[in-house]
């Protein structure tokens, strides 16, 4: 179980994780960034030519990569599009990709690589709460960005990280409001064992005791997993109103198929995900996953001008059959957001980004969003949804308007305690 201590400024890494040294700090190319105003000590970007460098950060390979190949796509058409548009700052942008290989450890080292031998401005990846756990001191001990574009367990904020992705009361808590509204009395937990899905069924947990939900049981299995047939027997066993499903990776292949196949359906007993998004589901199989719901805060089939044109512009680039998914909207959202940072900052300088940061805003594929200065979270739109045999995510419920972002779930008074 991960400890759930609240960190602003030094984040603890998953047991395991590379723990940086001063000896890895030697920057390896570029200029520094001396005109920026010199804020950011040892820092080798170079603002002295007409291009800057950015960075991915994604699982290229693994068991991630089914999630985390789109995610450094949409990274690439933001990239795209802002060049076309002239830059930033009347500078192009030029990216630096490297995969994570859904290893946490691989993301520090590949962090500190794009940090000090790419010598990038800013980062944009990570999907596990591992890998970003992982990267965390890295870039908060360079003094550089990471922008993480994935929903997350929350209980956490950084200076150095700007959280594009839900937490927990812009996703998990709205599902639970939307299950507790359609009668739900009883949950099964299922999910991958690391720090994201351990510290949201915490939480679940909390909220389960203060509004009068019985948790039936909870599982676990390690990322990569194929084999559930002990934990469906469970599930089956126990009869719960619905799964709360925290899976991430292609685990959720074999627990969708291996659920279809003893029975259980969508009708008798619903499973709600957070981790399944339109991608997912074609590997899954969409015959293995129809009907079932995610809460999700973007969806492909969300009808705006705005969202059709992005739809449009990704399966351009990518192909028509490719589907848009919350996470890589998230990513792309980010690399926005930071643009438009920049340019009110008028400067690439870390600390002039980061107190610039509060109030810029993107009108957004999932709608209007705004950065929290407080927390460097923004503001989201929930959505649970439904998927239809299309393979398309249908939303069915939504919030009436953006929800502003509260990591350490200071509102909510069955929370009290998880943050300390």
């Amino acid at each position: 179980m991960a400890h759930l201590r609240p960190t602003s400024k030094r984040s603890f890494l998953l047991a395991g994780s590379v723990v940086v040294t001063a000896s890895m700090l030697l920057s390896a190319c570029g200029s520094k960034a001396t005109d920026e105003g010199g804020s950011a000590a040892a820092s080798c970007v170079d603002t002295s030519g007409d291009t800057i460098k950015v960075g991915s950060l994604n699982s290229l390979s693994g068991t991630m990569a089914i999630s985390e190949v789109t995610v450094r796509d949409s990274i690439k058409l933001a990239v795209d599009e802002i060049n076309a548009g002239g830059g930033v700052l009347g500078k192009q942008i030029q990216l630096v990709g490297e995969d994570g290989a859904s290893e946490p450890t691989v993301f520090a080292e590949k962090a500190q690589k794009l940090i000090n031998s790419d010598c990038v401005a800013a980062v944009f990846g990570g999907w596990t709460s591992s890998s970003r756990k992982a990267m965390l001191p890295v870039f908060e001990d360079n003094n550089s960005l990471l922008y993480y574009p994935v929903q997350y367990e929350g209980l956490e904020s950084s200076p150095n990280i700007f959280y594009t992705g839900a937490t927990t009361n812009q996703q998990i808590v709205p599902a639970l409001d939307y299950l507790k509204e359609k009668g739900t009395k009883s949950l099964y937990l299922v999910g991958s064992d690391y720090v994201f899905p351990q510290t949201a069924n915490r939480i679940i947990k909390a909220y389960a005791a203060a509004n009068g939900i019985e948790i039936k049981g909870e599982d676990y299995t390690p990322l990569g997993s194929t084999d559930f047939s002990t934990i469906i027997n469970k599930v089956r066993t126990a009869d719960a109103d619905a799964v709360f499903n925290t899976l991430n990776g292609d685990s959720n292949v074999a627990f969708f198929r291996e659920y279809k196949n003893v029975g259980l359906t969508p009708q008798a007993m619903p499973v709600v995900s957070v981790s399944i998004a339109e991608e997912e589901v074609g590997g899954i199989g969409v015959q293995n996953v129809t009907d079932q719901l995610t809460a999700w805060n973007y969806y492909q089939t969300i009808d705006t001008p705005v969202n059709d044109a992005f739809v449009a512009a990704y399966k351009k680039a990518y192909g028509a059959n490719k589907p848009t998914s919350d996470p890589m909207e998230a990513a792309y959202v980010s690399v926005h957001l930071w643009k438009n940072t920049v340019e009110k900052a008028g400067s690439f300088d870390v600390k002039a980004i980061q107190d610039n940061a509060g109030g810029v805003s993107f009108d957004a594929p999932e709608g209007k969003v705004t950065i929290d200065g407080e927390n460097n979270h923004i503001t989201k739109t929930a959505r649970i949804g439904e998927i239809k045999p299309d393979g398309l995510i249908y939303t069915v419920w939504e919030s009436p308007a953006p929800i502003e972002p509260d990591p350490y779930l200071k509102s909510y008074p069955w929370a009290a305690g998880l943050s300390g």
